[in-house]
């Protein structure tokens, strides 16, 4: 076990070091005056911020200074928020994304197990039916077309109600976080209901569980007690995945919203060039992504018995 995480970790800091690099080499193939945004400025001042972002120098030594600084955990300070570093930034909004994200992806990983365990009872049956159409709209329909078809849903609902019930903007409460949680986590959920169904389907067929029915076990102990535990394997196996990007992969839906979290500042940083906040965010990201991987196999092989991975 030892072993295969060391490979494991080993994979992941070439994964992340070639993230680093196309980020690098992709955002200064970007055409664009990251520093001035196009505004005509004096040249002695331009050569001083070049000098003190290092621009100055050719791309292979701005290439290692930033793989340097990276390794040390420091990724520079913002070109567009002066006197403001990403380490800062990261710091101050990634809690805010990362709270958003596990409220959905609670919603997502409860609803897609019940939804799913409740398609695969009711097989080729109307809340079979049901559920699935409803998934497959899920599925299609963009998060940031759910997010103003909610807001829209909310105003309504406040203004026949005479008072707000839920904000559809802004941040600071629990009410904020509700609508947005909910549209964040809607196409997980979705994904994760298809997926429990087609497991606990498959686990239909086992001899377990004929073994169960022959025995005369009620529908539900079977599903509770024999097949759940088997069936939600697969969804383990996607949780880590899963959680990188639902806690990171809010941005349309921070913007819409108003939610001051790190994708906000990500989507503003690639709007104004800035280098350092889009390098430094999709590193963190990318680590972020290899460490939920990496955790989820290890918890894969202490949930089920029978696996022993790496051997």
């Amino acid at each position: 076990m030892f072993k295969y995480l060391l490979k494991r970790l080993a994979s992941g800091a070439i994964t992340v070091w070639f993230i680093a690099t196309a980020t690098f080499w992709a955002m200064h193939s970007v055409p664009g005056d990251p520093l001035l945004n196009d505004k005509a400025v004096d040249p002695e001042i331009r050569k001083n911020l070049e000098e003190s972002y290092g621009l100055d120098k050719p791309l292979w030594h701005q290439y290692g200074l930033f793989l340097g600084n990276m390794l040390q955990g420091d990724f520079g300070y913002s070109y567009t928020q002066r006197n403001r570093k990403v380490n800062d930034i990261i710091r101050d909004h990634f809690p805010v994304s990362a709270l958003l994200g596990v409220i959905a992806l609670l919603i997502a990983v409860s609803g897609g197990v019940v939804f799913g365990a409740i398609t695969a009872v009711y097989k080729d049956r109307m809340p079979d039916h049901i559920i699935m159409v409803i998934v497959i709209l899920t599925v299609s329909i963009p998060n940031f077309v759910f997010a103003a078809l909610s807001q829209l849903g909310v105003l309504n609902l406040n203004e026949w109600l005479g008072n707000t019930f839920l904000p559809v903007a802004g941040w600071g409460s629990w009410q904020h976080i509700v609508l947005p949680a909910w549209v964040l986590g809607l196409g997980t959920l979705a994904y994760l209901t298809r997926l429990m169904r087609s497991s606990l389907l498959e686990e239909e067929g086992r001899g377990y569980t004929l073994t169960a029915h022959a025995k005369g076990l009620s529908r539900f102990r079977i599903l509770y007690k024999h097949q759940l535990k088997n069936a939600i394997l697969p969804v383990i196996t996607v949780i880590g995945p899963t959680i990188a990007a639902i806690t990171t992969g809010g941005f349309v839906v921070e913007l819409v919203f108003s939610i001051p979290g790190l994708g906000r500042y990500y989507v503003q940083a690639v709007q104004q060039l800035d280098y350092t906040v889009i390098m430094g965010t999709t590193v963190f990201y990318g680590a972020f992504l290899v460490i939920m991987v990496v955790l989820v196999d290890i918890v894969y092989g202490f949930i089920d018995p029978r696996i022993r991975v790496g051997q």
